[in-house]
């Protein structure tokens, strides 16, 4: 893919973040960004409440990819689940003490993922069943984000006797997320289709889960090579730049390994398996100056996936430098300006 510049020192700093499944916990780029999951509990049955547990994505640039979202909890009682619509529980625990309704989980801990496309209708509602990937705000707000219901017992039932769940965790795929307590806010409140009447919900509260890049990796998960037109030279990624070769965790170009069935299936905990390079990075970011003309230059980027358990069918790339806020054309991949922190890029540019 290739972009033209006006002119602007190209030899100046660019600074890369590869969006696939890694990032900073506090991104200037993206302040505001997390991840907000609401529960609205939209009725009372006789032992406990149903509940439509909405995930909204508000961050700009970083996605949840497949294997998909896990999200977790710890029971303030000895609630149950009943039932769940459009997500289940990985795992049912012991429900021995029930002999006629047998709830679909049990355990004081639960586990839950999304149900994968195409599952019944009745198991279904809206923003359901995606297998876990949810768009960035920045890519499509529209498809950032993921619901689904859940009936539960023996929790109580009315404001005063629910207890909310605590200890919330969410894998996005892998580690990275750190979710904040469980805080009650207002009822969310909905307008009828004709928009006459407004209807509100029996209770709401909201966990927010943001992003560290110190939880999700202890090494970088990409790097960037540098060369340009007027010399020969290609400026390599570091070596180790994402750590070091390691046998068990890296694959020779001209091993047999790559030919075994399941060899590419995502692991829920997002770890790679890498193609053994001197940098051992699973992406390498390329960047190439291609021409240097007095009224723009320009650059071509190259992505390479060095890792055998992923496609990342929905990247995103992040560079940061002292003049793309003049980019005059692009080619090959759609291009969006950060425009909410624009005066990043200056203070930057003011530093270079």
């Amino acid at each position: 893919m290739d972009f033209d510049r006006f002119p602007s020192p190209f030899f100046s700093a660019v600074f890369f973040i590869l969006i696939f499944s890694h990032a900073e916990a506090y991104d200037y780029l993206d302040p505001n960004g997390n991840i907000t999951l609401k529960w609205d509990v939209i009725s009372w049955t006789p032992d406990g409440y149903v509940a439509v547990v909405t995930m909204n994505n508000f961050q700009m640039y970083r996605q949840i990819m497949s294997p998909g979202w896990t999200l977790g909890w710890t029971w303030a009682k000895k609630e149950v689940i009943w039932s769940m619509v459009g997500a289940q529980a990985t795992d049912q625990g012991d429900c021995s003490k029930f002999r006629m309704n047998v709830p679909h989980c049990c355990k004081k801990n639960p586990t839950v993922v999304d149900m994968l496309p195409g599952v019944p209708y009745n198991q279904q509602i809206a923003n359901c069943c995606k297998g876990g990937v949810v768009s960035s705000w920045g890519q499509d707000p529209s498809a950032a984000v993921s619901s689904f219901q859940l009936s539960v017992g023996r929790s109580g039932a009315t404001n005063k006797t629910v207890r909310l769940p605590k200890n919330f965790t969410l894998l996005g795929p892998g580690l990275g997320y750190t979710c904040s307590p469980a805080k009650i806010v207002p009822p969310t409140i909905f307008l009828t289709p004709d928009g006459r009447r407004k209807t509100q919900v029996m209770m709401t509260w909201n966990v927010t889960c943001t992003y560290s890049l110190m939880l999700a990796s202890r090494n970088p998960t990409c790097c960037v090579s540098m060369s340009s037109f007027y010399n020969s030279t290609i400026t390599p990624c570091r070596t180790c730049a994402c750590g070091c070769q390691n046998n068990r965790t890296c694959v020779p170009s001209d091993s047999k390994i790559q030919s075994v069935v399941g060899l590419s299936t995502p692991r829920k905990d997002n770890t790679p398996l890498v193609q053994c390079t001197k940098h051992n990075c699973p992406i390498r970011v390329h960047w190439h100056v291609k021409l240097n003309y007095k009224e723009y230059w320009r650059v071509k980027i190259s992505i390479t996936n060095f890792n055998y358990r992923l496609n990342y069918t929905q990247w995103t790339l992040v560079a940061q430098h002292p003049n793309l806020n003049n980019i005059t054309q692009v080619f090959s991949f759609a291009y969006k300006p950060l425009l909410p922190y624009i005066s990043a890029s200056k203070s930057l540019s003011n530093n270079t």
